[in-house]
């Protein structure tokens, strides 16, 4: 349930990380190339934050 929320997160990282980019001379990356390039990435994204939320849920229980 979480895998939309981590791959457009991790889609506005990639977009910003392009615009960074374009300061020492690449190419800006396309919104779009960011949405497709954080899909596969958004799946190690989604089990991080899973990670994360669930170590914060026992640490809150004890």
């Amino acid at each position: 349930m979480l895998w939309p929320f981590a791959t457009g997160a991790a889609a506005i990282n990639l977009f910003l990380l392009g615009l960074i980019g374009t300061w020492i001379g690449l190419p800006a990356m396309p919104p779009v190339l960011a949405l497709v390039v954080s899909l596969p990435v958004g799946i190690p994204a989604t089990w991080a934050a899973t990670r994360w939320v669930q170590r914060l849920i026992r640490e809150a229980e004890s």
